[in-house]
């Protein structure tokens, strides 16, 4: 079937090492300031603004605030009622809210959506922390009474990989090593300040510390204080955009494809799903597969690059092989 298409205007993102609560702001401040970095970045007016769509995981918890979307009517008196709503997918937050933005436009309800990703994570202790994230899996099941729950279920992960085809904990360590490398040429990554495990000894030995099963600290991203804000728009608006800018339509980046996919809640009946399956989480596979299909893709070497959310070693090492850089279970060779 053919859709509209949706175009990106431009954006903008707040700075991922910041600590809002040591700044004394409250994150209604951060949402703003990076909102009006968005706008001033693609040229845009507050009254051009259409509807907006707020992610974010669990400010419940973390900042005891619900209601989420009518903050961003707190950046500008032109947003008063504004069009709003609030996203939560736990990591996959981000992306459904700008699925819905896309979708708003496609049925011609609005010609220009912001979407606006936020996470105040830095509010509380490690431990307590960990305790929240579990809320993003089956928290009575599987997370209650546990220690750093989100990693030992990565670890899980890792487990059975190690389980069908082997799995090296030196190809963990290196994607580790690469990732927090590629922070250090980020001006925004939360650490691109820190030094290099392979160059620090007391690096190298709180990275090596366990925190569940074979996860280490060194294999988990760091939880943060953030905002990052995308403008969607319709093909209509988009043209005209261009034009008065002096540029071509298609010069302007455009969602091509996307795809949606979910699994069970428990990492058990997720794993029991795949039993006879070549990929360990066939969800995450056929949503790879949609998004190519959708965006007329033939494979993933039609792409460019890849961008993807990797919160643990063991999840990007699973988000090779099911991306299709290698066969099922030989992520290690793309590392």
């Amino acid at each position: 079937m053919d859709r509209s298409p949706v175009f990106i205007l431009g954006g903008a993102q707040s700075d991922f090492a910041r600590n809002w609560n040591r700044e004394g702001k409250h994150f209604a401040e951060i949402i703003r300031e990076t909102v009006i970095a968005a706008l001033e970045a693609s040229k845009l007016e507050p009254k051009e603004i259409q509807s907006a769509h707020v992610a974010n995981f669990a400010a419940e918890l973390y900042a005891h605030q619900g209601q989420l979307g009518a903050f961003f009517l707190e950046v500008d008196p032109a947003f008063a009622g504004l069009a709003t709503s609030r996203h939560e997918a736990a990591c996959a937050s981000g992306s459904v809210a700008i699925m819905a933005a896309s979708a708003e436009i496609e049925a011609g309800r609005y010609d220009v959506t912001a979407v606006v990703g936020m996470e105040q994570m830095k509010t509380v202790d490690t431990a307590t922390g960990g305790d929240f994230l579990g809320t993003a899996g089956w928290y009575e099941r599987e997370c209650k009474g546990k220690d750093y729950p989100f990693p030992r279920l990565f670890g899980q992960l890792g487990d059975e990989y190690d389980k069908r085809f082997g799995l090296k904990p030196e190809h963990l360590a290196h994607i580790s090593s690469v990732n927090y490398s590629n922070a250090r040429r980020n001006p925004l990554a939360q650490t691109r300040g820190w030094p290099a495990a392979e160059s620090d000894p007391q690096q190298r030995n709180k990275f090596s510390q366990v925190l569940a099963g074979r996860i280490r600290v060194g294999d988990c991203s760091q939880v943060t204080d953030g905002c990052a804000v995308l403008f969607l728009a319709s093909e209509k608006y988009a043209a005209g955009y261009a034009k008065a800018r002096g540029h071509k339509l298609e010069s302007l980046p455009r969602i091509l494809g996307w795809g949606h996919r979910t699994a069970y809640m428990e990492f058990g009946k997720k794993i029991a799903e795949s039993r006879d399956e070549p990929y360990v989480l066939p969800h995450t596979r056929r949503a790879i597969l949609d998004a190519f299909e959708r965006a007329h893709l033939n494979s993933v070497w039609d792409l460019d690059g890849i961008e993807t959310h990797d919160c643990f070693t063991t999840s990007e090492y699973m988000a090779i092989d099911h991306f299709g850089l290698t066969k099922p279970g030989e992520s290690w060779r793309a590392i």
